[in-house]
């Protein structure tokens, strides 16, 4: 498995899913300053999983950044592959409190629970991308 390949594309896949993430986080986390939904059964819950696989993404785009900037360490390679299972593990727990979530709400807010569930979707696609791309590179998760 050699470490000098082009991991652009890894680390494009995991800027993408970072975005959707941040848009998880936003919309969430402004449920707790609406007084309709400050207490949206499942949010904290959904939180408890979704800070650590944010933690996890911004660290696995780091390393991506700093293997196509040249550096090249099987640890870097190892860092970014045990974020993305960590990732992926807490992502679990994030759909779960959603899916609470969407069913606590009042019906006027499922839409907005629905939207953030979309971007949950995109940020679980572009995280799965970015793993076959590493996996392809020789590196499995």
């Amino acid at each position: 498995m050699a470490l000098r390949q082009d991991w652009s594309v890894v680390y494009h896949h995991l800027q993408n899913s970072l975005f959707a993430e941040q848009m998880v986080c936003s919309m969430s986390t402004q449920l707790f300053f609406i007084p309709r939904t400050q207490d949206l059964e499942g949010n904290i819950e959904m939180h408890n999983h979704l800070v650590p696989a944010s933690y996890h993404r911004i660290t696995a785009a780091g390393s991506a950044y700093r293997l196509q900037s040249d550096e090249h360490h099987e640890s870097i390679v190892e860092t970014l592959v045990s974020c993305i299972n960590n990732a992926k593990q807490e992502d679990k727990g994030v759909r779960e409190g959603l899916q609470i979530m969407r069913e606590a709400a009042p019906v006027d807010v499922k839409p907005f629970i629905d939207a953030i569930i979309g971007w949950q979707d995109q940020a679980e696609q572009t995280l799965a991308l970015a793993e076959k791309m590493v996996q392809q590179r020789g590196w499995f998760i």
